[in-house]
């Protein structure tokens, strides 16, 4: 008997795309949308697209179930590339990958119910095997009160929720989304966030979404790609790419997540000296501001900076001013080098 190792599953490739490219015609024009993508999506993860307005976010997901057609490359789901596939095999691709809208597509004549339940019946499932999907689904996504609403009568996160368990209905293993938050109002937007995060831990789904609010990225993906002008600029687990980003892209993205800027004081003394202190995630240091003072050994004060927890990693930036009897910088920044993962001093 072979044994279930879930480490080796959850590590296993779902979706792999290679030299994936993608044109479009406009006018006399040819368009290049994506470039060469090479990516490899594991199984039971959430990956996240992110990139500036035409950065190419859509014409990635959309290729992972050939609502657009790729020019070039493959697109291999559990190792069969799909890019050949005829219009029989599409359909059985299309009924085991999910997609969410980000403007619901709910029909407004039909209940919440019969929303829910309309890809089985055009599967051609029984009336009695759908009655009892669209419950479980209705009960797993908290709206088991709401089956014979019409989506008029509901708020956008309750519509996006039946958005969800439609999606759900037909039980499949890839779950697509495009930018399924990004019509709520922010504490829907949470909502949404943690009730997907409970699917795919509770059923194992692979989630790749595309949004352009770093938020959704942080709070929900277990890695992330970026996109510029159709190109992968950047990629790899949220923490990593958080907090020590290296595009210039990426740098600009995250800027939204930053708090905004204000004046600080400057080393008004000779003797004092500013120091920003990096915390990426790379290796393990943690940000306390006890063992900070304590280790320079003199006034040290936190003039800025904001520390956040991503995959259970101190990310972010901490400004201290260190007040020294001057002279002795270079040890002041070695020792500054022993509790943080990159060290800058300010205004030299």
């Amino acid at each position: 008997m072979v044994s279930f190792n879930p480490q080796a599953l959850a590590a296993a490739v779902h979706i792999r795309l290679v030299g994936l490219g993608k044109h479009y015609r406009v006018g006399q024009q040819s368009v290049q949308a994506l470039h060469d993508i090479n990516l490899d999506i594991r199984r039971g993860e959430v990956f996240g697209i992110i990139g500036r307005s035409g950065a190419g976010k859509s014409s990635l997901l959309r290729s992972l179930n050939r609502l657009e057609q790729p020019s070039s490359g493959q697109v291999l789901i559990e190792g069969e590339d799909i890019v050949g596939f005829d219009r029989a095999r599409l359909a059985g691709l299309r009924q085991r990958t999910g997609m969410i809208f980000q403007h619901f597509n709910l029909m407004a004549s039909q209940t919440v119910g019969n929303n829910v339940g309309l890809p089985l019946r055009l599967a051609g499932i029984g009336r009695a095997e759908r009655e009892h999907r669209v419950d479980e689904l209705l009960q797993l996504v908290g709206l088991q009160d709401k089956r014979d609403a019409y989506p008029a009568q509901l708020s956008g996160g309750q519509k996006q929720r039946v958005g969800i368990a439609r999606a759900l209905v037909l039980q499949p293993d890839l779950l697509l989304c495009d930018e399924a938050t990004s019509a709520l109002d922010p504490q829907s937007s949470q909502a949404i966030l943690a009730l997907l995060r409970d699917i795919n831990r509770r059923l194992g789904l692979t989630i790749v979404l595309i949004t352009h609010e770093m938020e959704v990225i942080r709070d929900l993906c277990d890695r992330v790609v970026v996109l510029e002008q159709g190109r992968v600029v950047e990629q790899g687990d949220v923490w990593q790419v958080f907090g020590d980003p290296q595009h210039d892209v990426t740098r600009a993205l995250l800027g939204t997540l930053q708090p905004a800027g204000h004046d600080v004081p400057s080393a008004q003394a000779s003797a004092a000296i500013l120091l920003d202190l990096h915390y990426t995630g790379a290796s393990g240091h943690e940000p306390e501001l006890s063992a900070i003072a304590a280790l320079f050994g003199c006034r040290t004060h936190l003039v800025q900076g904001g520390i956040e927890r991503i995959q259970g990693r101190a990310l972010g930036r901490l400004r201290v001013r260190v007040e020294t009897a001057g002279g002795g910088v270079d040890v002041l920044l070695q020792q500054a080098r022993q509790i943080a993962d990159r060290v800058e001093r300010v205004g030299v």
